[in-house]
């Protein structure tokens, strides 16, 4: 069994390679995908927290880097993930190209509340997504916190009509999240309620179930500090959940495969957003982790040599990645 304590940060540094690998459509925000993988001696790993992110949010995510990196992980439960489709805030008509890169998916995330982009847009998207999959598709949505209570609502009671799985992180707070919750109800509106950023960026991130703010949560292993943290953390909570990613590389991928893996069954509720490889132009390995008949194996794909150099960063990038590296490293040995 390999130990707890990190490894010192000059092999973390030797072991580190900073890689921006162009996205298919733009995505958050984002155009290029900024991440540090490891070849680390348990296999591949990666820290890729948002360049927006503070050393202290970024923190956890370096923590479960070195956990999955250089320890032995929670045994698996099954041998592959069942991963849903992942649609950005694309124009309708443009929702059938991006769905043909998830062969076999039949649940599918669809991101509305984009900054600059109208519920008309949302429910057209929406809509495009649902007619794709069928009757018997699911469809989620995904608003990152962007709604107010009232928006929330008003959407809500629009979107439902497109018969939704769920609806993530439709507001921003705690408190939000129950109001939208009750109000719903009220309207009777059967939609039910997922926290995400409520969970990976709170200080508590069991807060969410104590006040019965969602239905389920979804977890992503980064930011949560790792496999072994989000599964207690998800005992804890005792609600179902979905694991997600936050457009990793296969090595963050393989993470969330693991944690996917390692869920008890009564706890995994249905399609994980593990399939987001498919949205990167490009990946750090020769066999990427992206759907195949709507599921993905549970594995840790080697690291490319070639696909590295190919996709490195440019020498500013690198240097920047690596003095974020020593900077959170740090905070973890004073934390620890």
């Amino acid at each position: 069994m390999t130990p707890a304590r990190p490894p010192a940060l000059d092999e973390i540094i030797a072991a580190a390679h900073v890689v921006a690998i162009p996205t298919r459509t733009r995505f958050r925000g984002i155009s290029v995908r900024e991440a540090v993988v490891f070849d680390a001696p348990e296999g591949a790993s990666e820290f890729s927290p948002f360049v927006e992110y503070d050393d202290a949010e970024a923190a956890p995510w370096l923590a479960a880097a070195l956990d999955f990196g250089w320890r032995e992980q929670p045994a698996a439960r099954r041998e592959r993930i069942e991963v849903n489709a992942t649609v950005p805030a694309v124009r309708a008509d443009e929702v059938e190209a991006i769905l043909v890169r998830f062969p076999g998916c039949t649940t599918a995330k669809v991101k509305v509340a984009e900054r600059g982009q109208s519920l008309a847009d949302d429910i057209a998207r929406v809509r495009a997504v649902r007619e794709a999959l069928g009757p018997e598709g699911r469809v989620r949505v995904d608003a990152n916190g962007g709604w107010s209570v009232d928006e929330a609502v008003a959407a809500l009671a629009q979107l439902a009509a497109c018969d939704l799985d769920y609806a993530e992180q439709p507001s921003a707070s705690v408190g939000e999240l129950v109001a939208v919750r009750e109000r719903i109800g009220e309207l009777g509106v059967e939609v039910r309620i997922a926290a995400d950023e409520s969970v990976r960026k709170a200080e508590d991130p069991l807060a969410v179930a104590r006040a019965g703010a969602a239905d389920l949560l979804i977890v992503k292993a980064q930011p949560l500090g790792g496999v072994r943290r989000a599964l207690s953390i998800v005992e804890q909570a005792g609600l179902p959940v979905v694991v997600s990613s936050a457009l990793d590389t296969s090595a963050g991928i393989a993470m969330g495969l693991q944690l996917a893996a390692a869920l008890p069954t009564d706890l995994l509720a249905g399609a994980c957003g593990l399939g987001t490889v498919a949205l990167l132009d490009g990946d750090v390995t020769a066999s990427p982790l992206v759907p195949e008949c709507g599921s993905i194996p549970v594995r840790r794909p080697a690291l490319d040599a070639a696909l590295l150099e190919h996709h490195r960063a440019s020498p500013d990038r690198v240097e920047w990645w690596r003095e974020r590296l020593a900077r959170t490293y740090a905070l973890l040995r004073s934390d620890g």
